[in-house]
């Protein structure tokens, strides 16, 4: 009885110390098994299954990228704080270049009770309105480049590194208001340096759930999985929101705390993929393989894998054509996001102009509506195995409800529900389900004979083509919106078409492959799936 006491106290500290080692020198290669999922079945005597590790891994990115987006949401919370002009112009937060300045009364030029200088001049909006152009260039581009380091490297490590990072300097900028910080610079390097580790985020999450979900039900799993934006989203004001009567400092340290705890959980019990907490080579044993019941990667070889580079991801048939329909997608999608309070509470709905707050409030149905059309997309592109027919589908959709949002969204508040709504579902559901399920099935694509090392690098170039458009869609919509708002929305139902038109070539060869398989189980007798599934 004592000497098998004994063996399982040396037992669990072989286990302790193996995860000290882990903690202390954790290599940025392959992945790894989590040191708390190898104390754990130290502990429990036996190893997790991977129906449990499938939903760890589900669970853990939904929460790691809802932390993201709540940490990236603090600065439009607190904007109205550091500057209090800019309450008055809803999300007019872009750079000088707008002319925004000559929107100011005379008062513009005193500093306002409450602000925060370099914030509370009479340039304080245009300077915020910098450090988020500034703020979305850089994720924009770090993307390419961590989505190349993301399929070398062991993506728990990676995501834990960035979501740190992104903690330290959420923060950092909080920090200026302890230290009494006026430089403009200082908060715009931290703006900078959180960028570049936030655009650490989406590649990961994306790579880690495409290696453990099979292309079959990926669409609709990814399409409920992406509500993490706008749990992140929400939760990321509420809590920013509260924080204020403490000082505006505590609305960027908590969030940045949170996601600094919320890396250290990824990093102990991540696992990255199946191979993760495989046997001791890397490879899934029989019993392992046939728990997950379809594979996730077809043709996957015993061979190590050679990460797939830059020039050989665009090459990848039709990561090119998602990338640039990703553009005009988020184009619309962030031209909403930065702008839609704005445009509701400066237009009369029903004869009456609302409240800021109140139109900041009733915005969130275009978001509500997007996680419903994300879940929409993926579960339609699944039963009809068409990613590109659905998206295009929805982006054509979409030229409709923006157009009668603008003409008819002004009749009354119930119209307005309804057709933001609307707007919303179709706006964004291409968006969620390029984004996710069709980055996870390029990232897999046959053409890579089973090679799973190009998910993060496939990701990174949609997302980041992606991010650009986002980037640029509220910064045109501040020129044009000085002269019509119809001619804004204009722009975006031009975008949508030129979204749609992107994946023409796709949606053809979709079409095609799906009247070959009809006429080959015309001829054969046997049912159509049976036919697409050889």
């Amino acid at each position: 009885m004592h000497s098998s006491t004994a063996v399982g106290c040396r037992g669990a500290e072989f286990c302790f110390a193996h995860v000290l080692f882990q903690l202390s020198t954790a290599v940025i290669m392959r992945s790894t098994k989590p040191p708390g999922i190898h104390l754990f079945e130290c502990i429990q005597g036996s190893p997790l299954s991977l129906r449990t590790c499938q939903a760890l891994a589900l669970l853990l990115t939904f929460f790691s990228y809802a932390s993201y987006h709540a940490a990236r949401k603090t600065t439009s919370v607190v904007k109205g704080v550091l500057d209090p002009k800019t309450s008055n112009l809803g999300l007019l937060h872009w750079p000088r270049c707008l002319n925004i300045g000559k929107l100011h009364t005379s008062e513009s030029h005193m500093v306002l009770y409450g602000g925060w200088a370099p914030f509370d001049s009479r340039n304080g909006t245009a300077l915020l309105g910098d450090i988020d152009l500034a703020f979305l260039a850089i994720y924009a581009i770090g993307m390419f480049f961590v989505g190349h380091i993301g399929d070398r490297v062991d993506l728990r490590i990676l995501l834990t590194i960035g979501m740190i990072g992104t903690g330290l300097f959420t923060a950092a900028f909080g920090a200026g208001y302890w230290l009494n910080i006026h430089s403009f610079y200082y908060f715009l390097g931290i703006q900078l340096i959180a960028g570049l580790f936030q655009s650490t985020g989406w590649p990961s999450v994306v790579a880690v759930v495409g290696n453990w979900f099979g292309k079959k039900k990926r669409g609709l799993i990814m399409g409920i999985w992406n509500a993490h934006t706008s749990v992140g989203n929400i939760s990321g004001s509420l809590i920013a929101a509260a924080l204020l009567k403490y000082g505006w400092g505590w609305s960027f340290v908590v969030p940045g705390v949170m996601i600094a705890l919320v890396g250290f959980i990824v990093f102990l019990f991540l696992p990255a993929g199946p191979e993760a907490i495989g046997s001791e080579d890397g490879h899934l044993n029989d019993s392992g393989k046939n728990e997950i019941g379809t594979p996730l990667l077809e043709g996957q070889t015993e061979v190590r894998e050679k990460p797939v580079g830059f020039i050989e991801a665009l090459k990848i048939p039709g990561v090119v054509p998602f990338a640039l329909c990703l553009f005009f997608c988020k184009l619309v999608a962030y031209t909403f996001l930065y702008w839609l309070p704005f445009y509701i509470s400066h237009t009369a709905v029903g004869g009456k102009y609302l409240s800021d707050s109140t139109a900041g409030a009733l915005s969130t149905l275009f978001d509500l509506g997007g996680v419903i059309g994300g879940i929409i997309a993926g579960h339609i592109s699944d039963r009809l195995d068409a990613r590109a027919l659905t998206a295009a589908s929805f982006t054509f959709s979409a030229i409709p409800a923006l157009f009668f949002y603008r003409v008819c969204g002004n009749i009354s508040l119930y119209w307005n529900i309804i057709l933001m709504f609307i707007a919303g579902m179709l706006v964004n559901g291409p968006y969620a389900l390029i984004t996710t399920a069709v980055s996870a099935d390029l990232g897999t694509h046959s053409s890579l004979r089973g090679n799973s090392r190009a998910l993060a690098t496939v990701t990174a170039i949609i997302d980041g083509t992606g991010s650009a458009g986002a980037a640029v869609g509220p910064l045109l919509t501040g020129y044009i919106s000085a002269k019509s708002w119809t001619a804004v929305f204009t722009m975006l139902m031009v975008a949508a078409l030129v979204a749609g038109l992107l994946l023409s070539r796709l949606v053809v060869a979709e079409v095609c492959a799906k009247l070959e398989s009809w006429r080959s189980a015309a001829a054969t007798g046997l049912p159509v799936s049976s036919v697409e599934d050889n």
